[in-house]
């Protein structure tokens, strides 16, 4: 979308597309795509739009967010139940909401970093009933009922009134009590319009998991009670408790660049007993702010050490706060200041990288932050969808690197095709589990080539060709990367549904084939879920009269759910193979 307009509250989204008459409805993605293509200015809070000669259209935005239906005025004769208005909201951004507040609000009452890999799935509060009240089980059906049809529509189909539908359900499961699953429902809708316009940061995985979520969260709700329930409504807020005093040593810096218009970065720490701290300055922007966030000081004490510099040095903090998560809060009673910091390869940052892989991936798949400290040797490169990876070898297990965030500004792609002509170089690494049936880790920050002493933030600092050393000799006992299990086969179908909608999968045609190869690779109840996922998307009675009845959408979105959950859990228990781990078990610490 080339207009800069101001984020728009779901509420205000959904209340002025359900305002449009049907024959306005059917006109609204026009109507957004005409809208596109509009001069517009900005004078402080409001911005100005140019319908035509004649009409003008003002989006006014004090703290920088839409907030009401008001806001947002037209000067057309259809005002104010035009289509401009709807169109306006359904193309700007979706603002995130104002956290809870506290009865004693700090500054530590700050949005929880949208930089991390998993939803916050605390209960809000402790009051709360074990069982889900009459109105969060009336938020779940609606929100079930809302990512049903968009599914059964696909991307091309979702257009903003099936968008905004979502957003009104996600708007009635957040003030029910429903944070987690109205996060999770505006994550579709923005994943939605990143692929109807084409932008580059969308990725057709981060739908189908986002989808999966809001579905299954939605299905599990209205049956669940105590901790399952605490975990399925989540938290809007992490609240924070004192730590007293801590010695943290810098490890790394990344950048936070979402697609959900949030930018960044978030520094990691860790103290003398290998604890991971977290200090994050992630707030409204775009590519722009997730390199400079690097170069700001960070948000603890009175300290002047910026993020880049932190990853470097130590910290100390009296009066801590810290979140269940290992963030590190910025109240008014904390201190701060700078001390010194710890190589990778010195005590007790190398106690890292002294606890097995297995362990580390354990730790990963049952809850834990993600990160893996290997030591690992380059082999070379592979070939992927989206792109080369690393080969290398980490104690005679053939992994895969991949970058972290493919942004063009963020250096990530460019560091590992450096890296990538010096085989046979060792270097101890920083990366993030990426749940795959092979070995396969996302690469974060790594030794300097040519000094162990330092070490390298991937996302933020640019390798040259003077900072590599000479090609040195692959080990000869590095094996091939093994194939790939056929559980795609049922991947690609999950997939292209959520892609394509039900009608892409019913088509006439034979999974048979498919569905006989899963069962000879041991995945027969694969099988059975593709061929209920084919039939669920081609079921089509017909009435009486031989005329087709509306498809069963509640059908397809069960068999879509259960082949989506499977394969999620099926790709978590063979990652943890690969790696030689259980995910099951805690790791023995």
């Amino acid at each position: 979308m080339s207009l800069d307009l101001p984020p728009v509250a779901p509420a205000v989204t959904a209340e002025l597309v359900q305002g449009l008459t049907p024959r306005l409805r059917k006109r609204l993605d026009a109507g957004v795509a005409k809208l596109a293509g509009r001069p517009s200015v900005r004078d402080g809070d409001t911005v100005r739009i140019a319908v035509d000669d004649d009409t003008h259209l003002e989006l006014h935005a004090p703290g920088g967010t839409v907030t009401s239906t008001d806001a947002i005025r037209c000067g057309c004769l259809l005002a104010p139940d035009c289509l401009h208005r709807a169109a306006a909201a359904s193309a700007a951004p979706i603002a995130e909401p104002e956290p809870e507040s506290e009865p004693q609000p700090t500054p530590d009452a700050v949005p929880v970093s949208v930089g991390e890999d998993t939803p916050d799935t605390r209960s809000a509060s402790p009051t709360e009933p074990d069982t889900p009240t009459p109105d969060q089980r009336a938020a779940a059906q609606a929100m079930y009922d809302a990512a049903a049809a968009v599914l059964e529509a696909g991307t091309d189909g979702a257009g903003a009134v099936l968008q905004a539908e979502l957003l009104r359900a996600a708007h009635t499961a957040r003030i029910s009590g429903l944070p987690r699953i109205a996060a999770s429902a505006v994550s579709v809708v923005t994943q939605l319009r990143a692929a109807r316009c084409s932008d580059p940061a969308y990725r057709l995985a981060e739908l189908t998991a986002a989808l999966r979520d809001v579905l299954g969260t939605a299905h599990r709700l209205p049956g669940s009670t105590g901790p399952e329930l605490a975990a399925l409504r989540g938290a809007a807020r992490q609240p924070y408790a004192p730590d007293g005093s801590l010695r943290l040593y810098g490890l790394f810096s990344e950048p936070v660049l979402t697609a959900t218009g949030y930018a960044g970065a978030v520094t990691w720490t860790a103290d003398a007993e290998g604890r991971l701290y977290t200090v994050s300055d992630v707030l409204p922007g775009g590519p722009g702010r997730a390199v400079g966030a690097a170069d700001r000081a960070v948000r603890i004490g009175d300290t002047a050490l910026t993020h880049r510099e932190l990853s470097r040095a130590g910290l100390a903090v009296s009066g801590a706060t810290v979140s269940p998560t290992g963030r590190l809060g910025a109240g008014a009673g904390v201190r701060a200041v700078r001390a010194s910091g710890a190589a990778w390869r010195e005590d007790p940052l190398a106690g890292l990288w002294a606890l097995p892989v297995a362990d580390q991936v354990s730790r990963a798949l049952t809850g834990g932050d993600g990160l893996l400290f290997l030591d690992v040797t380059l082999t070379g490169t592979v070939r992927e969808a989206a792109g080369d990876c690393l080969l290398a070898d980490c104690d005679g297990l053939t992994l895969r690197l991949a970058a972290a965030h493919d942004h063009p500004a963020l250096p990530y792609r460019d560091n590992l095709r450096l890296l990538s002509a010096v085989p046979g170089t060792r270097l101890r690494v920083v990366a993030r589990l990426d749940s795959s049936p092979q070995p396969r880790a996302l690469l974060l920050a790594a030794d300097h080539p040519r000094d162990p002493e330092a070490h390298l933030d991937l996302g933020l600092d640019r390798l040259q060709h003077a900072d590599l050393p000479a090609p040195a000799m692959a080990p000869a006992g590095s094996s091939p990367a093994p194939d790939e299990a056929p559980l795609h086969l049922l991947r690609r179908r999950v997939h292209q549904a959520a892609s394509a909608g039900r009608r892409v999968l019913a088509f006439p045609g034979d999974s048979a084939n498919d569905s006989r190869r899963l069962g000879r690779y041991g995945f027969a109840c694969a099988g059975d879920l593709l061929d209920e996922l084919h039939s669920a998307a081609a079921d089509r009675s017909r009435d009486v009269f031989g005329r087709l009845v509306p498809a069963d959408i509640n059908r397809f979105a069960h068999a879509w759910l259960a082949a989506a959950h499977y394969t999620e859990e099926v790709d978590r228990s063979l990652c943890a193979a690969a790696w030689g781990a259980d995910p099951a078990l805690p790791p023995a610490l």
